[in-house]
């Protein structure tokens, strides 16, 4: 008997679906409209960064690499010659800038937390509803801010004034003597300014923040037993966690540059001089000493420990905050 083999018909290839033309058309069109409506949005943020951040920094920049020069024993004409990199070297080598670092570093370690903490408080207890007149004292704890910084800072350095402040005055008729612009005190005073005027800013910022949290969470707490403060602090806090990171951020970042406080109290007080901080540093180097590339060269270099602090505090965060919610 012969054995015949039987083969099995091959099944015929996939037919691949037909490209319609006019859908490909209509889909690179709406491709092309989401792109233009992205742009028309996005222009006025980029022209105003462009005027405002890029231009002048990009000028700074290029001021630091050139310097005037006076030949000939100061009597010839100035002329603008490059420099490179002698204007950093200048500013990084002297002991004046970086005293007013260090002065910077101290005031933030005692404002930020200072700030941060007290207005999160602040806005907790408006939140809790133990504060009566609510309006009236969000107003109240706002209307600082509303002061000009420099206004701020002549209505504190009266009352930091001896023989004119009526603090001073209080306090002596019970035997206290207090030099707000003292050795030790000058710090603390410059910041209690900074404290008074946007303390109640940021307090605002929390409370929108805590006006969003979930009212049936908060109603779960207190179910389970969450008293009062323990509801703020293990339930509302961590709830705003963003909110509290964008806060330090934006506090940090004007704290480096301190720069209206000291200068309207320099000349009250002797523990202030006119580089008590980088901010007076690059001001007295260009309008007191017209020397625009050390200015420049001070300013780039501010810039570059605020983008590095900046983004060295976002890269913490971003690591503690998976780390607490993996550990729950």
């Amino acid at each position: 008997m012969t054995a015949t083999t039987a083969h099995a018909p091959t099944a015929p290839p996939a037919a691949q679906p037909a490209v319609d033309p006019a859908h490909g058309k209509a889909y690179k069109a709406a491709a092309r409209r989401r792109t233009g409506a992205a742009g028309v949005l996005m222009a006025p943020f980029l022209v105003l960064l462009t005027l405002v951040f890029l231009i002048p920094v990009g000028t700074a920049v290029w001021l630091s690499f050139f310097s005037d020069d006076q030949p000939g024993l100061g009597f010839g004409a100035e002329r603008t010659v490059f420099v490179g990199l002698r204007s950093y070297g200048a500013v990084l080598t002297d002991p004046t800038f970086l005293s007013g670092l260090g002065t910077v570093a101290l005031y933030c370690v005692i404002y930020i937390p200072l700030m941060v903490i007290g207005s999160l408080a602040l806005a907790l207890l408006l939140d809790s509803g133990v504060v009566r007149l609510r309006s009236w004292a969000q107003l109240g704890l706002f209307l600082p801010h509303a002061v000009p910084g420099i206004i701020a800072a002549l209505i504190w350095l009266y009352l930091y004034t001896p023989g004119i402040s009526p603090v001073i005055e209080i306090l002596g008729k019970a035997d206290i003597t207090v030099d707000f612009l003292g050795l030790h005190t000058t710090l603390p005073s410059i910041v209690n300014i900074a404290l008074w005027s946007n303390l109640g800013y940021n307090m605002v910022v929390f409370y929108a923040a805590l006006q969003a949290v979930p009212r049936e969470v908060l109603e779960a707490a207190v179910v389970d037993g969450a008293g009062p403060v323990r509801t703020a602090l293990q339930v509302k806090a961590p709830l705003v966690r963003s909110s509290i990171v964008m806060v330090a951020m934006f506090t940090l970042i004007w704290a480096l540059q301190l720069f209206t406080e000291p200068m309207l109290l320099h000349q009250s007080s002797q523990m202030i001089n006119t580089r008590f901080s980088p901010s007076m540093y690059i001001y007295d180097a260009a309008f007191s000493r017209n020397n625009y590339s050390l200015a420049a060269a001070a300013s780039v270099i501010l810039l570059i420990i605020t983008i590095a602090v900046s983004y060295g505090v976002t890269r913490w965060t971003n690591r503690v905050a998976p780390a607490e919610e993996n550990a729950r």
